[in-house]
C-alpha cells in the first residue's frame, strides 16, 4: 500500500540512490512487483538480505512484502557458522548477497536455499512480471524479522508484522510531505530497524534515500555536499567522528540531522551545534521491537537546552524527548507498579507499532499490550524520557545496583576521553566489582589513576572503578552500541595474564 501510494503520488521522482543512478518510486514498484513474482515461483518460504545497504534493499523488502513472505536481513559480516545458525531458521528462503561475500558466506548455505547475488536478482526482477494479488489478512502477516545485535547474548530474531510498520509510518510522517529536491543520508547498516524504517518513512515521504555503507567522517562530509543531502541519520560514534574529523565540515544543504542508537555524549552534540547552527538536530529513541522511534527531542527543544539557565531545561539535552502521539510511556518499578515522575524504573511502551514478538517464541506483550523495554530510565514532569541503560547492563557490587551508565557519563565528560565503558568483572569478595576501559582523545595522554579520582569526587567509592585500563578501541557493534560480553572477556584475559 504504502508503494503504491508512492508510485501514484510522485512515480517519476527518485526516491533510492543518487540522482544519477537511482530508482524512481515507479521503478521501485516495478522492480518490487518482478521479485515477488520471482520469490513466488522459487517458492520461497522468506527473502534473505544478506549484503551492503543501497538501492536493491528497500526493491527486496518491497518485494518479500508483495510475495507475502518476510524480509530477513542479516550481518554479512558474520562469520560463516554464526550466518549458518540464523539461517537454519529460515529453509526454503531465497538469499540475496553480494558476489564477493559468496565465497565467504557459502559455508553458510543450506540444501534448501536458492542463492542469489543481488545484481542477479534485480536484473530477473525486473524482467519477471507482475504478481497475482495476495489474499490473507495481509495486516498480519510477519513483514520484517531482524536479529537483534547480541551486544550481551546471541541474537534474537525480532518479529515485524505489517501492522506494526505501517502504524510507525503513519503516525509519524505526512504523505508526501518532502520537496523534490530533499535528499536523506542513512549511515546505518541495512540489518538494523533504522535501516527498514528509513527506507518506508522515506519513500513515504517523497523523499531522496542515499546510503553511506563504509563510513569515514570526511567521507561522510563529502557525500552531503556533493548529493546536496538535507536530512541525515547518524548514531553517536559517527557524530564524534565527523565533529573531530580533518576536513572542512561545511554542509550548507543539510536542515536535519537525527542520532540515535546509543547514548549521545554531551560534549559531542553541543560541539555539533555549535559547528551547525542551521541544522534542526533530533534525537530518536526506539527498539527494533517497536518499529524503530517511540520517543523523540526535536530541534527546538536541542536548541533551549543549550541556551537555558534552567538546570531542568538544560538537563534535557541528555534526554531522549517525549514520545510521539502514538505511542505511550510508562515507568514500573520491579514489581511492575507504574511511578511518578522522577523515579528510575524499567521503561514500558504500548502502541500499535510496538511488536514485543519473536520468532519462534512468540509475544512477550503482557495482558494490556505493554512491553518491557527491559533499560532503565525515568520521565521528569513535563514527560521527557531519561535513559539509565540496559537492566541487563546493571553492575551487583556487594548487593548495591549500580547502573554503569552513570559512571560512563561522567568519565565521558572528562577532558581527553574520546570514549568509554565500565562493566563488572567477577569478584570472590564483592561479587562484582567495577572495571573500565577508556579511549584518549587525538593527542591526548591519559592518566587512569587520575580518572578514578575525579569519579570519585562527582560520585561515591563503590561507584569508582576499581581498575581503568587504556584501549585504542572498544568493541562497537556498526550502530554504535557496545558489546559488553567482548568487553569483559577481554577484562577477564587480562586479570588472568597479570595474576599468572
Amino acid at each position: 500500500m504504502l508503494l503504491d501510494m508512492a508510485a501514484d503520488g510522485f512515480g517519476e521522482r527518485v526516491v533510492s540512490g543518487t540522482r544519477a543512478d537511482g530508482l524512481t518510486a515507479a521503478g521501485l514498484r516495478e522492480a518490487a512487483a518482478g521479485g515477488a513474482a520471482l520469490l513466488r515461483a522459487q517458492r520461497a518460504s522468506a527473502l534473505v538480505y544478506l549484503d551492503v545497504n543501497g538501492p536493491v534493499f528497500p526493491a527486496a523488502l518491497f518485494a518479500a512484502a508483495k510475495a507475502g513472505v518476510p524480509f530477513v536481513p542479516i550481518n554479512y559480516r558474520l562469520s560463516a557458522e554464526q550466518q549458518s545458525r540464523l539461517l537454519a531458521n529460515h529453509p526454503g528462503a531465497t538469499i540475496l548477497t553480494g558476489s564477493q561475500r559468496e565465497a565467504v558466506s557459502h559455508a553458510a548455505y543450506g540444501p534448501t536455499h536458492t542463492v542469489l547475488s543481488t545484481q542477479d536478482w534485480i536484473t530477473r526482477a525486473s524482467a519477471a512480471g507482475r504478481s497475482a494479488p495476495l489474499d490473507g489478512d495481509e495486516g498480519r502477516d510477519p513483514a520484517v524479522i531482524i536479529y537483534t545485535s547480541g551486544t550481551t547474548s546471541e541474537p534474537k530474531g525480532v518479529l515485524l508484522r505489517h501492522d506494526n510498520l505501517v502504524s510507525y509510518v503513519l503516525g509519524t510522517v505526512e504523505f508526501g510531505g518532502a520537496d523534490p529536491e530533499d535528499a536523506s543520508l542513512v549511515s546505518v547498516p541495512p540489518y538494523h530497524i533504522a535501516a527498514v524504517a528509513n527506507a518506508i518513512t522515506n519513500l513515504f515521504a517523497g523523499r531522496r534515500c542515499i546510503v553511506l555503507e563504509q563510513f569515514s567522517g570526511a567521507q561522510w562530509v563529502e557525500l552531503v555536499r556533493s548529493e546536496e543531502v538535507t536530512h541525515a541519520l547518524v548514531v553517536p560514534t559517527m557524530l564524534a567522528r565527523i565533529v573531530t574529523a580533518d576536513a572542512d565540515l561545511s554542509v550548507p544543504s543539510l536542515r536535519s540531522l537525527a542520532y540515535g542508537g546509543a547514548p549521545m555524549p554531551a560534549k559531542v552534540i553541543e560541539a555539533a551545534l555549535g559547528a551547525w547552527p542551521h541544522v534542526d538536530f533530533v534525537n530518536a529513541y526506539g527498539l527494533t521491537e517497536t518499529s524503530s522511534t517511540i520517543a523523540v527531542l526535536g530541534p527546538q527543544e536541542h536548541r533551549a537546552a543549550v541556551t537555558s539557565d534552567d538546570p531542568a531545561v538544560r538537563a534535557r539535552l541528555g534526554s531522549v524527548g517525549a514520545a510521539i502521539p502514538t505511542v505511550q510511556i510508562e515507568i514500573r518499578d520491579v514489581d511492575g507498579v507504574a511511578v511518578p515522575s522522577g523515579v528510575v524504573g524499567r521503561i514500558w511502551v504500548r502502541g500499535e507499532q510496538v511488536s514485543g514478538e519473536y520468532a519462534g517464541s512468540g509475544s512477550v506483550l503482557d495482558g494490556d499490550g505493554w512491553f518491557d523495554t527491559r533499560d532503565e530510565g525515568y520521565l521528569d514532569e513535563d514527560g521527557y524520557l531519561f535513559i539509565g541503560g540496559r537492566t541487563d547492563d546493571t553492575i551487583i557490587r556487594g548487593g548495591e545496583n549500580i547502573a554503569p551508565a552513570e559512571i560512563e557519563e561522567v568519565i565521558l565528560s572528562l577532558d581527553g576521553v574520546d570514549d568509554a565503558v565500565v562493566v563488572g568483572v567477577p569478584d570472590d569478595e564483592w561479587g562484582q566489582r567495577l572495571e573500565a576501559a577508556v579511549v584518549a582523545a587525538r593527542g591526548a595522554t591519559l592518566d587512569p589513576e587520575s580518572i578514578r579520582e575525579l569519579v570519585r569526587a562527582r560520585l561515591r567509592g563503590s561507584k569508582t572503578p576499581d581498575r581503568i585500563l587504556v584501549w585504542d578501541e572498544l568493541p562497537r557493534t556498526e550502530t554504535g552500541k557496545i558489546v559488553r560480553r567482548r568487553v569483559l572477556e577481554r577484562m577477564v584475559q587480562d586479570s588472568s595474564a597479570a595474576t599468572a
